[in-house]
Order: C-alpha cells, then structure tokens, then sequence
C-alpha cells in the first residue's frame, strides 16, 4: 500500500506545481498586458483615434507647433525649417535635426516615437508607417485650445490647460492697464513687411493678434476690420497704408524685408509714426501662436505700451 502511496503523492505534486507555474505564467502575461497598454493611450485626433506613446520620448515636428512641445517638456528630435528658424526655439533646437515630409529616410534614421504635422503635409501615409502619426489642421481651433490638444497628444493636458488658464487672465490684467493708459477707444493695427509686400491682420493670424484684439480686446480699425477679420490677412500698397493705420501700430518686421516705404512721405505722415506710436517687433518667429512665443510678445506688448 505504501507503495502505491509514494508514486501517487509525486504525480499530485507535479500536478500541482505545474498548475502553479501556470497561474504564475498567466499572471505574468496579464501583467505584462497591462504593462504594454499603459505605455500608450489613445488621442481622438481630426482623422480618428489613433495609440500614441503615453510618454513620448523622440518627437520629429513637421508642424510649426514646437513652441507647445517644447513648453511641455517633451524631447524633439527633429523639426521643420520655420522652427529651427525662430529666435525663440534657438537654444532649445539648436542640435535638433532639420526635417520635411520629403525626407523620409532622415526622419526613419531619427527613430520617432510620435510624428506631430500639418493635415497640408504629403507623404501621410508613409510618415504613419515610420511612427504614429498625428495632424492638425491649421487654424481650426483657437491658439489657446491647440495647446490643450497637444496637451492631450502628449498626455499633459493638465500641464497645458494650467498654463491657459494662466496665460488668460495675465493677458487681461495686462489689456485692462494698457486700455487704461491709451483709452478705450484707441485703435491698434498690426502690420508686417515682408520681402516687398505689406500685410494687414486680423485677429487670428498670429504677430500677437489674438493677444491684442481677444485676449486685451484692444480695437481694430473698422477699415481693418473689413478686409482681414474674416480673411485673416490683406496684402496693401504703401499709398493706402495710412488708410488701415490705428492710433497705434505692432509693425513685424524682417531683417531682409524691404522697409524703404518707411523713409517715404506717405509713411512719416501716418498720426502713428508722427507720435512715435509705432512698435517694431522681429517678423523671424512672430507667426507661431506657442507659449513660448506669446510670452515673448506679452512681455514685448507690456513694455511697449505701458513703458513708452
């Protein structure tokens, strides 16, 4: 009996153990999935929900939207020319590769984790084979609610939606102190010169008019008004430039652009530039709606207005 005893008691506990080793084995693979799952999340992007990585670590920027990566502390491994160009992305770009969405091999040889572009940009379908690949399209959503989208992308919306909140109410503060000092009615105009053209914005084209007319809610020249709120820009000659002048000009300019027009009689009798009215802000980098960039123009605005 004891003999037939000793064989049964070995096969019940190999039984045993290797049930053990499964649950172990089960366990293990349960959290293994649980494990691979948590290192992504999925972003309701304009094309449909899509996994990306839920701690981004090698970002390539096909975009213009570096300001807010950068802001949000994610890594960039390679970003567009107008980026890499800005003054205000120098230090954080300066070893970052320069990319485009006809280079494929030089963004497969960065190794992207997240792909960030325009809805513009070609080669889609190859750059989502590299990496997940998510776009935007441009102007669709207000500046400050882009930033909370890639807030959501990169998985630090809190972060995003924190410094909104912030950035909000010290833009008010501010508008409320400049209106105080220049009047309520006073108008503002932005222009810029690039190459041989001048523009006219509106309120949603960047060079700090969303920060200006929405956020400060300073006035816009009715004849301004006309031609770019909708458009969001208007290209003028320099004999009509007085006529969508404000009592106050934001004047972005280039380096390189031609600025004679400002050495002509037309321009010096502008009541603006008479009264010493005008404010010259650097074109290089003003078209980004980032946080990097509006602090810089909040700061610039600030100054202007209320130091002079």
């Amino acid at each position: 009996m004891k003999k037939l005893l000793v064989p049964f008691m070995i096969v019940l506990l190999l039984i045993i153990s290797a049930c053990s080793n499964d649950s172990t084995d089960t366990e293990k693979n349960s959290n293994d999935d649980a494990n691979k799952k948590a290192e992504t999340i999925t972003y309701q992007s304009e094309t449909g929900p899509i996994e990306v990585p839920a701690d981004p670590q090698r970002v390539v920027l096909l975009s213009g939207f570096a300001g807010n990566v950068l802001d949000l502390g994610v890594n960039v491994v390679g970003a567009d020319t107008w980026s890499k160009n800005s003054p205000q992305f120098a230090a954080e770009l300066k070893d970052v590769a320069e990319v485009s969405e006809d280079n494929l091999e030089k963004i497969i040889e960065l190794e992207p984790d997240l792909i960030i572009a325009l809805s513009t940009a070609k080669n889609l379908d190859k750059l989502s084979k590299i990496a997940p690949t998510v776009t935007y399209t441009w102007g669709k959503v207000d500046y400050l609610t882009q930033h909370v989208e890639i807030g959501k992308l990169l998985n630090k919306e809190k972060e995003a939606q924190a410094w909104v909140d912030d950035f909000e109410k010290r833009v008010a503060e501010a508008g409320d102190e400049i209106r105080a000092k220049i009047g309520e009615d006073a108008t503002v105009s932005v222009f810029e010169s690039f190459d041989k053209d001048i523009y006219v914005f509106g309120d949603n084209w960047a060079r700090g008019t969303e920060i200006l007319y929405t956020g400060m809610k300073l006035k816009m020249p009715e004849k301004v008004k006309q031609v770019a709120l909708d458009a969001g820009y208007f290209a003028m000659s320099v004999e009509v430039l007085p006529e969508y002048a404000g009592d106050y000009i934001i004047l972005s300019k280039y380096k390189d652009a031609d600025s004679s027009y400002q050495e002509t009689e037309t321009y010096k009798n502008i009541p603006a530039v008479k009264n010493n009215q005008v404010f010259e802000m650097n074109g290089n980098g003003a078209s980004f709606t980032d946080p990097i960039t509006l602090e810089m123009q909040l700061k610039f605005f600030k100054k202007s207005f209320l130091e002079n």
